[in-house]
């Protein structure tokens, strides 16, 4: 058993009392990291195709397709372990849509680079770090915490390195807008900030209960947040901190059910008990008008905007999950277009609640100590 609050987390404590935070902010589903990893570009995980190595995990979307609920690798990932359950999704996720809207965007990933050596000698796939708080060495990336690669349209299946540092974010490169952690800040200090993009840290530091810690956490996001506040383009940005699932720091809110679902997978209270199944969202194939298999919201999940426009020292009571994400990107920069079939983006309300556009931004810091989540300066 481990208890944190904002005595040993310091830095969401500090972030939390000078931005914005939700506190009615939900899993879109119930399940782990991939399904939440999913949800976050997607809104949808019915779709599931080229199942491999059997279909554990995997409960059926009727009309033949399947919904995604466990944590298989993507086919479509050199780095994924063929001994493990290997899937692909069909469908669209948000990168479809800013492509098509040529968006500039990424999801930049620690170890995805595999021509990098770390200075313990791994590299490839097998790069990995040592949590200075748990103690565990795990590689840096973890297949199924990458969401794009799910997706044959945004896959970048060999890990092939961008063009060059300008064309990180652009359509048309073979890197697919797929990369590293470290391309982000190379990026960025080249003059080249994607309009949309996704962080998720090495592993070491992604707070997953067992092999990370929140601490390790704070690490990753207090190096990411000091930096973009000083960098000329902090005026027009916006940092949210989600999460893909609960990983084992459970809460006690009971969340509210907005998608039912009878399969004998969705056991919420017990097997099957998640509604009648027939107020479910429609599946990717338009056949299936009640998929199951996502029975959601899942639990309550932390939720913070770090931005000039976030409002100060405020609370959100507004009932959001990891699709209203994806809710407040089509709103501002997709004049509204919705994924569709059957999308939780449809029925999810935006995090706009978590700013103030009305004002001018404050063009205050607050820059934190990595280590201790401590006030380094406030200005």
């Amino acid at each position: 058993m481990s208890y944190f609050d904002g005595n040993t987390v310091t830095a969401l404590w500090n972030y939390a009392q000078r931005f914005a935070m939700s506190d009615n902010s939900f899993g879109t589903t119930f399940g782990p990291s991939t399904p939440g990893a999913i949800n976050l570009v997607s809104g949808q995980t019915n779709g599931v195709i080229d199942i491999r190595n059997g279909k554990g995990g995997i409960a059926d979307g009727g009309n033949g397709s399947f919904t995604l609920i466990s944590d298989p690798d993507p086919v479509l990932d050199v780095c994924s372990a063929s001994t493990r359950m290997l899937v692909s999704m069909s469908g669209n996720n948000i990168g479809n849509l800013l492509n098509e809207a040529k968006i500039t965007w990424g999801w930049f990933t620690g170890g995805f680079d595999l021509t990098v050596k770390n200075a313990n000698g791994t590299t490839n796939c097998q790069r990995s770090s040592e949590s200075p708080v748990t103690h565990r060495t795990v590689p840096d990336y973890i297949p199924h915490h990458e969401p794009f690669q799910y997706y044959a349209s945004t896959a970048n299946p060999t890990h092939v390195r961008p063009s060059s540092v300008q064309s990180i974010g652009h359509g048309g490169d073979a890197a697919n807008h797929q990369y590293d952690i470290h391309d982000f800040f190379e990026a960025i200090q080249a003059g080249n900030f994607p309009t949309i993009s996704f962080l998720k840290a090495p592993a070491f530091q992604d707070g997953h209960a067992g092999y990370s810690n929140p601490l390790d956490e704070q690490t990753f996001a207090v190096e990411v947040i000091n930096f973009l506040q000083n960098r000329p383009e902090w005026k027009d940005t916006a940092i949210v901190i989600a999460y893909d699932d609960s990983d084992g720091w459970y809460d006690h809110q009971m969340s509210p059910i907005v998608n039912q679902s009878s399969g004998s997978t969705d056991a919420l209270t017990g097997p099957g008990s998640c509604g009648d199944g027939r107020s479910a969202l429609a599946g990717v194939d338009a056949a299936n008008a009640h998929a199951q298999g996502r029975c959601g919201f899942g639990p309550r999940l932390p939720l913070l905007v770090i931005s000039p426009w976030a409002r100060v020292n405020f609370v959100d009571h507004s009932q959001t999950n990891q699709a209203s994400i994806i809710t407040f990107i089509e709103d501002n920069w997709l004049h509204g277009r919705r994924l569709g079939k059957g999308s939780f983006d449809s029925i999810s309300n935006s995090i706009t609640g978590m700013f103030d556009f009305r004002s001018k931004p404050r063009m205050s810091k607050l820059i934190l100590n990595k280590n201790t989540g401590e006030i380094e300066s406030s200005r």
